[in-house]
């Protein structure tokens, strides 16, 4: 079975590209990108459209509703059902996206937490129930831990807590312990480059076609369904429509506003492509087609 991964910045062309190369190797997709995973956010986060989800078996899209919870460990336990899938129909696999943390993760692994029984999950149920207390109790057994977690994270706090309690080691005790494992290991990486210019021009385009395509309405509705709670509502494309719907910035300004904050975003993932990965092949969106069918 082959697995690879394509990763570059946002509208470079990974996702056109990872079409072409599973059609020619039958090869299944594997989305890596923190906005598709949400059912309902369509054109804010520019996901495949319907005939391309088609074409190819997609995996990690349109899973979750925005106001539900997704992390990298939700992640890992979905790439290890795709891979399942694959293995069981036998096809091979590409992982796709920009939200290359995800990525990281499965190469570095994640930490084991240890067992968590009905009771001391009910014991840590009451207890959240203050979750300052929490917290605090939390900071004070182990402060380098819980520095760099916020007092209003209940998901992290949570984890901390239900670790000390059924470990009786704090988290950094527990994590020194038990080290991450990789979950997969020797995967080739593709990195498209692109022109800073080129993208930023590229980048002003799409966001002139989400508009056209409905981005307004879409916000619209989504905040109706939703609320501005979720963490999704905090997103590039849906922080700027709020605000033209609130009368801060005027259509223009909103557009401008996409675009700088995406070409932003865009230039924070090629750094992470850049610094996080060891062996990673780079090369222009029109030579990567080639490279990869070559190499496998």
């Amino acid at each position: 079975m082959i697995q690879l991964a394509i990763i570059g910045p946002t509208a470079s062309g990974k996702s056109d590209l990872a079409i072409k190369i599973a059609k020619k190797i039958d090869a299944y997709i594997l989305s890596i990108d923190s906005l598709s995973i949400y059912k309902e956010i369509d054109i804010v986060s520019a996901k495949p459209s319907k005939a391309e989800l088609n074409e190819v078996r997609h995996f990690g899209i349109d899973l979750l509703c925005p106001n539900e919870y997704f992390s990298v460990d939700i992640f890992i336990q979905l790439y290890k059902d795709v891979l399942m899938i694959c293995k069981e129909e036998h096809k091979n696999l590409i992982i796709v996206g920009g939200t290359s943390f995800y990525l990281k993760s499965l190469i570095d692994g994640l930490s084991q937490i240890p067992t968590i029984t009905k009771e001391i999950s009910l014991q840590a149920e009451i207890k959240l129930k203050d979750l300052e207390s929490c917290y605090n109790f939390l900071f004070g057994v182990d402060e380098k831990y819980m520095k760099n977690i916020s007092p209003n994270d209940r998901y992290r706090i949570e984890k901390a807590l239900l670790i000390y309690e059924a470990s009786k080691l704090t988290p950094s005790e527990w994590f020194r312990e038990n080290p991450p494992k990789p979950i997969i290991e020797n995967l080739p990486i593709y990195n498209i480059e692109v022109d800073r210019d080129l993208l930023r021009e590229r980048i002003k385009k799409r966001t002139l076609k989400m508009l056209e395509a409905g981005l307004i309405d879409e916000v619209c509705y989504l905040e109706q369904k939703y609320t501005r709670l979720p963490h999704a509502m905090n997103s590039i494309g849906i922080v700027e429509v709020l605000e033209y719907l609130d009368s801060k910035v005027t259509k223009d300004e909103m557009l401008k506003n996409i675009s700088t904050h995406t070409a932003q975003l865009a230039k924070r993932q090629q750094t992470f492509n850049r610094t996080q990965f060891g062996d990673v092949i780079s090369a222009p969106l029109e030579d990567l087609e080639e490279m990869i069918l070559s190499g496998i």
